[in-house]
């Protein structure tokens, strides 16, 4: 009751004080309202504001109307806002995603193989405090203020300006009126469960909407002639609306927003509600009919907008966009660093002092240093000194080093299964990881990972994987003088890994590794084909054999994404050198293996991808072992030892010690996230094919596929029919979430 007196005390008291205060050069001041993508309005309305010549002498605003607000304070018209809009990647901006180029070879891995991952604290799963760390938010705020970025007092900005905030510890308002304009609208507009709340002066702040989504107190204060207040809220839903999170969430914010808000809006002089009933606060991807609304609603105010205009005699002129190719930074600073180091940040981020870079380069450098994980938080500001900037980044590290990562998966090959993982970061040093992997299903396997991550200088890897793969096979794959002509037989392939090496990074996409490793393997079959009586005898092994060996890889890895690329070059190459051997193959002399792997991915046109690509591989030495030879077929991206994909032919159906493969692939993204796809691939696999002088001429297999792909947060969904002009054989290849 107190705050609805004051109110209406403040409303009586301003209207009429207004009535007797007009001028013949107006005074005029805006409030825009939280809506989440509904504040998108706003734009429309200071589309119309602009056309007409209303200035504006003063800005308020609250969550989406702090940010569309305070670029508008800072000089830009409604028309580069409205362009803005349309060329930003709300999905990229609010998912926080970062580049692929931008991670580590580590990072990536993790990216493309877990679908969950949750902080794991004193033997209890915690639930992540957001969605979104909001970095790729404020990268693009930081980036569109850097012209007012040495402005601390937004009184000085070129429309005065201030904004609103929650402390989310008190519960009460904010307001935000200094300091840097890009963390404070970063603050205003954090919408909770959606971003992390911002941490500014010791207090973490939320969005403004949760204590005053419709801020005009202030306004009153400043000497204004008129106030044009524009409110997106919604009303209240009905109970047959409250069938969503994003709806029942803003239902409890608008509990106490709407309770004052009636009051609130006869404060205005012009109360501006544009029709966005039928968008809810993420619907971005219709941001041009929000934006069309607003000025729908702005021009039935178009006699009263109209007078002030004529009366003002203004003309807004447009914001000459800065010059994002050339910043100087004159001096980096890093606070907040307890476990990490200011190298270790530098490095990460590869800009340097008086260096002149572009802020692309700077949103690399930020994408690098996020991408680690290793911290909760990165804020920055630009301070201009002279035609310099000092960079001034605040970090918070992130306190949780232990996670437990989910995934889900099914193939033809390992049929279904369910992966769990447990990380743990700075076990022994604060630059390690240990990181075990339990698959559990139809072909039980893990993965075990300890890693001493020293970027560019030689880092310390051990590894040990087992898998295991049980599938029908012809013999003769695994020994072609025995078994020649055999049929089919249930076969069952062990391999148990185990690695160390050492690795480094010549530059951040290009690694190379050297290290020895020691590999079981063991390939029986228990099918009647061995056993015609059914006797109660052991299988019979093709295999079972120990392997050391010395292993080297170079690896050059650019595309832009791992399943559907449409940009980069992939290089890797592979060495392996086997010393030894024990088991059915003690007496065995040293061999080696090469392998090589080539792919250029492209777009010519919008949404039309292509990727081609050449592999091969070949042994080096005289050895009877079959059980190592590469073989072709199916359609995987977790192969072990040297067998590979192969559209046309069933798993495991060419072999050979020597093999070359060509393959292609057109990618067409139908709508977002939605692929349609045609590949084929040429190969010639046999023994000693390079021998041949027509080893590169003869092709002697070929397949092809059509197929539909669906990214989803778990991994691509794939469906691909697949045949060979080469044989009868065709066949639907099925895969879901990511590869492990």
């Amino acid at each position: 009751m107190n705050k609805l007196f004051i109110l209406v005390f403040v409303f009586i008291f301003s209207s009429g004080f207004s009535q007797e205060k007009k001028r013949d050069n107006p005074l005029v001041g805006l409030v825009l309202s939280g809506g989440g993508a509904k504040g998108l309005a706003h734009i429309g309305v200071l589309k119309t504001l602009d056309s007409l010549g209303v200035r504006v002498d003063y800005v308020a605003g609250t969550s989406m109307g702090a940010v569309v607000g305070a670029l508008y304070a800072s000089g830009y018209t409604g028309n580069q806002l409205d362009s803005i809009v349309r060329s930003t990647s709300f999905e990229l901006l609010i998912s926080d995603k970062v580049p692929r180029n931008s991670k580590t070879f580590y990072e990536r891995k993790n990216a493309e193989k877990y679908a969950l991952t949750l902080p794991f604290n004193k033997f209890k799963i915690q639930l992540p405090s957001s969605i979104s760390k909001g970095q790729n938010v404020f990268n693009l705020l930081s980036k569109l203020t850097i012209g007012v970025s040495g402005i601390d007092n937004f009184q000085k900005l070129p429309i005065p300006f201030y904004c609103i905030a929650t402390d989310i510890q008190t519960g009460e308002q904010v307001v935000l009126d200094k300091g840097n304009l890009a963390q404070a609208i970063a603050a205003s507009s954090a919408l909770p469960t959606l971003f992390q709340p911002v941490k500014l002066e010791n207090k973490l702040l939320m969005d403004g909407g949760i204590t005053n989504n419709f801020p005009i107190e202030g306004l009153l204060t400043k000497n204004l002639d008129y106030i044009i207040g524009v409110d997106v809220q919604d009303d209240l839903f009905q109970h047959e609306d409250l069938n969503s999170a994003s709806n029942i969430m803003l239902q409890i914010n608008n509990f106490r927003a709407l309770e004052n808000l009636k009051e609130k809006s006869r404060l205005s002089d012009i109360y501006i509600k544009p029709d966005v009933t039928d968008f809810s606060i993420i619907s971005f991807n219709e941001s041009e009919q929000i934006i069309e609304e607003g000025q729908k609603e702005a021009l039935r105010f178009l006699d009263k907008l109209s007078s002030i205009a004529n009366a003002q005699e203004f003309k807004k002129i447009s914001l000459e966009l800065p010059n994002y190719n050339e910043i100087n930074i004159k001096k980096i600073r890093v606070s907040g660093l307890e476990k990490y180091t200011s190298s270790y940040v530098r490095g990460k981020l590869r800009f340097r002092n008086g260096e002149t870079i572009s802020y692309e380069d700077v949103g690399k450098g930020v994408n690098n240093l996020v991408a680690t994980n290793n911290f909760d938080s990165f804020l920055y500001k630009f301070t201009p000194i002279g035609d310099r900037y000092d960079f001034n980044a605040q970090l918070v590290e992130a306190k949780n080093t232990a996670f437990i990562r989910f995934g889900l998966h099914y193939d033809q090959l390992f049929n279904s299964a369910v992966l769990l993982n447990l990380t743990k970061k700075q076990l022994l040093l604060k630059n390690d990881v240990l990181s075990i992997d339990f698959i559990f299903g139809d072909s039980p396997r893990y993965n075990f990972d300890y890693y001493i991550d020293k970027g560019f200088y030689w880092s310390i890897g051990v590894n040990s994987n087992y898998n295991l793969i049980k599938d029908n096979i012809n013999p003769s794959f695994f020994n072609n003088n025995d078994f020649a002509g055999s049929e089919k037989v249930d076969v069952s392939i062990s391999d148990l890994t185990n690695q160390f090496f050492i690795e480094t990074l010549v530059q951040k996409d290009l690694s190379i590794k050297v290290g020895v490793e020691l590999k079981k393997l063991k390939i029986s079959s228990k099918d009647n084909f061995f056993n015609p009586l059914q006797l109660n005898t052991d299988s019979y092994v093709f295999e079972d054999s120990n392997f050391f060996s010395m292993i080297g890889a170079i690896k050059f890895d650019t595309f832009d994404d791992k399943f559907y690329p449409k940009t980069g070059t992939f290089v890797e190459g592979n060495a392996q050198l086997f010393l030894s051997s024990t088991g059915m193959n003690a007496d065995n002399s040293q061999f080696s293996y090469l392998k090589l792997n080539i792919a250029k991915a492209f777009s010519v046109f919008e949404n039309w991808s292509f990727v081609f690509g050449a592999q091969s591989g070949v042994k080096i030495g005289s050895t009877k072992i079959k059980s190592l030879d590469f073989g072709l077929g199916g359609y995987a991206y977790n192969n072990i030892n040297n067998y590979f994909s192969f559209f046309g032919y069933d798993y495991f159906s060419l072999s050979g010690d020597s093999f070359t493969k060509t393959y292609a692939t057109i990618d067409y993204e139908l709508f977002n996230n939605h692929h349609i796809n045609a590949s084929l691939n040429f190969a010639n696999i046999g023994d000693n094919i390079f021998l041949e002088s027509e080893w590169m001429e003869v092709l002697n297999y070929s397949g092809y596929s059509v197929g539909y792909g669906l990214e989803t947060f778990f991994g691509p969904i794939e469906i691909k029919y697949n045949w060979s002009p080469d044989t009868s054989y065709s066949a639907y290849l099925i895969n879901f979430g990511y590869w492990f």
